[in-house]
């Protein structure tokens, strides 16, 4: 699962539309739209925003290696 299908499973898991989720993580809307499109390789700032958030950091290593921890509080949006 790349980057991009790893996203928006963690926005449909948190019941989040792309405006909200854009406004959480501090991305503008018409950024997010061409990342979510794969138009453009989202970049390492993005996806720390995403993974650094604190909603969203359970998510961190799932990201980032695919792996889930749940010892560690570290699970998988899908």
């Amino acid at each position: 699962m790349d980057i991009t299908a790893k996203m928006k499973a963690i926005r449909a898991k948190e019941g989040l539309t792309q405006t909200e989720f854009c406004e959480m993580v501090d991305i503008s809307i018409s950024s997010w739209k061409k990342y979510d499109a794969a138009i453009t390789d989202m970049g390492l700032a993005p996806f720390l925003k995403v993974a650094n958030h604190p909603r969203f950091k359970k998510y961190a290593l799932w990201l980032t290696t695919g792996d889930v921890a749940p010892d560690c509080g570290q699970i998988s949006a899908v």
